[in-house]
């Protein structure tokens, strides 16, 4: 279907002020290719703050204040909303693009990623949550996710369902693919549930004498510096902190694989930047959406997440650079499909 008039479209996000990762990456992607096609469009985007958790609930509910009807007399044809709480917002022609749900309230509940504790207050909290987001999910005319993962986890809390709609690159055509100069890349926030810990922790176990590169910044990074020189690897672990595009982009061609095996991932755009970049991913079995990307010894290696069978995967890859080329190879065939012309026409169907 080709949708041939102009549409106003507004899309909602959540933004953290100085923090950004790939749910405010996307939002941004999406507008730019959203007026290359002829379409008018401006994003709202309302401060989100997660903690205490007596904030969760007043924040999310701002978005009900909002009345994106129209602006300057003038109808709106879509709101696209994103994360939590954006799809809070009242419209009659709402579509979720759905990058995660409060995961505090749904996968992340009593695991130690939540701040939620074993008490009545906080449960009771949790259920005002999953009611609001089950009411105002359900309001939406189309719901999408950015991974089968994402869309799991919807109908298996809440009973909704939604169509896996993967997101593409930002700049697809900037990635390249080089000789690997032996290291493998991590490209991260350097939180906990990241897990790039149990990279650090692999290289100690390594008889390839392969080296890391780890991209990122975070809580963790102190933590990671310390680990690297108890277990003696420091000389092998390179902390590049904050990088920019295009250094990034090297990084990518010139690395020998990616290392990425978060905890329960949403979808993972280091998996797709990898494959773009013609390098193999190993990841783990507990890492969500990278799961619907990377095949066990066609495009990379599925680990079960121990040090030591990640630094099976790691020798193997840099024993054999044959293998390794191939499985980029593979990889980069795996993500050809997933573009921009097939996304923005699935969000715009509803505007016949």
């Amino acid at each position: 279907m080709t949708i041939n008039k102009s549409l106003r479209i507004v899309i909602c996000g959540t933004q953290v002020p100085f923090i950004r990762g790939g749910a405010e990456k996307l939002v941004d992607t999406l507008t730019v290719n959203l007026r290359e096609r002829g379409h008018i469009v401006d994003t709202v985007m309302i401060p989100f703050q997660w903690y205490p958790n007596e904030n969760i609930l007043p924040t999310a509910l701002a978005w009900r204040l909002i009345d994106l009807k129209e602006s300057a007399h003038n109808p709106i044809d879509l709101v696209i909303a994103t994360k939590f709480p954006s799809y809070f917002i009242n419209h009659p022609n709402k579509v979720v693009w759905l990058v995660h749900q409060h995961r505090a309230s749904f996968d992340h509940y009593t695991t130690p990623y939540t701040p939620f504790k074993n008490i009545s207050k906080d449960h009771k909290l949790r259920e005002e949550i999953m009611m609001y987001e089950r009411k105002f999910l359900a309001e939406a005319k189309v719901r999408f996710a950015i991974s089968k993962n994402v869309a799991d986890r919807l109908d298996k809390f809440l009973g909704l369902q939604a169509e896996p709609l993967y997101p593409p690159l930002i700049h697809p055509h900037k990635y390249y693919n080089l000789d690997g100069k032996g290291y493998i890349l991590s490209v991260s926030r350097l939180e906990e549930d990241k897990r790039v810990d149990l990279l650090v922790k692999a290289l100690a176990h390594t008889k390839s004498g392969a080296r890391a590169k780890i991209v990122g910044t975070g809580s963790q990074m102190e933590r990671l510096k310390q680990m690297a020189e108890e277990l003696g690897v420091s000389g092998r672990v390179s902390f590049l902190g904050f990088i920019t595009d295009e250094e990034l982009y090297h990084l990518y061609a010139d690395s020998t694989a990616v290392f990425f095996a978060p905890w329960d991932e949403d979808y993972g755009y280091i998996t797709i930047e990898a494959f773009q970049s013609g390098k193999p991913v190993i990841t783990s079995t507990q890492s969500g959406g990278t799961l619907e990307f990377v095949e066990d010894g066609i495009n990379g290696f599925v680990t079960d997440g121990s040090p030591e069978k990640i630094a099976k995967a790691i020798d193997n890859i840099f024993s054999k650079p044959k293998l390794a080329a191939k499985m980029g190879e593979k990889g980069f065939e795996k993500v050809q499909s997933i573009t921009w012309d097939h996304t923005v026409e699935r969000l715009i169907s509803t505007c016949k």
